[in-house]
């Protein structure tokens, strides 16, 4: 469990194909700090397992995490390459102020970039949204987007042919995470909201009755 807060941005060391899935070594300081063989840490959003520990280079911490097919199908770690700066969040403690959301790392799916407008402090995003995922965000609701927890701040109507999704973005997430990068054509992976999930499942049971 994490709480979308990103501690740092990461970088993509090496990538081992595995039959289908595939073996990612990745550079982070902090998040390797107190790290333990098998402990959770979101990669831009999707929890994997650390499998292998150990140092670059340049004395950094690393860690190596396997991600399977479906993790590669749902999200964009399959769209990385060595050099990729990734967020990076361990998971969270139960003593842990929970300053973004209940974030699991399963990813939904994600999302494209339409557009971006500059503010004076700030940066709105506008992303394409699939609409099976479009019923499960709601206005000012919560969104994890590559494991950053945010607050939805614009959103298309149910009957609108194409669904999009806003987030705005002060300077300290343009900085603090890979999403000031981001430019229109990128994917992000995105994460519903949890409570949404599960309301969305009761109700599929309620209409078929």
């Amino acid at each position: 469990m994490f709480t979308g807060l990103i501690e740092e941005i990461g970088e993509i060391l090496a990538i081992e194909p595995l039959g289908d899935s595939l073996r990612l070594t990745v550079a982070g300081p902090l998040v390797t700090s107190d790290a333990t063989h098998g402990a959770s840490i979101a990669v831009s959003g999707v929890c994997l397992t650390v499998v292998d520990q150990g140092t670059d280079s340049a004395g950094r911490g690393t860690f190596s995490a396997d991600v399977m097919a479906q993790s590669l199908k749902m999200s964009t770690l399959g769209d990385f390459g060595v050099g990729s700066p990734v967020n990076l969040e361990r998971a969270a403690r139960l003593d842990t102020r929970l300053g973004g959301h209940i974030v699991q790392g399963h990813v939904d799916g994600t999302a494209t970039l339409l557009t971006l407008e500059d503010g004076d402090a700030w940066r709105t995003l506008r992303f394409a949204l699939s609409r099976d995922l479009a019923p499960l965000l709601v206005d000012k609701g919560s969104v994890t987007l590559s494991g950053t927890s945010l607050t939805v701040s614009a959103i298309s109507p149910a009957e609108a042919a194409e669904q999009w999704f806003e987030v705005s973005l002060i300077p300290e997430t343009l900085e603090a995470t890979t999403l000031g990068a981001l430019r229109p054509g990128d994917r992000v992976n995105v994460e519903t909201d949890l409570i949404a999930r599960h309301v969305e499942r009761m109700l599929s049971f309620t209409t078929q009755a």
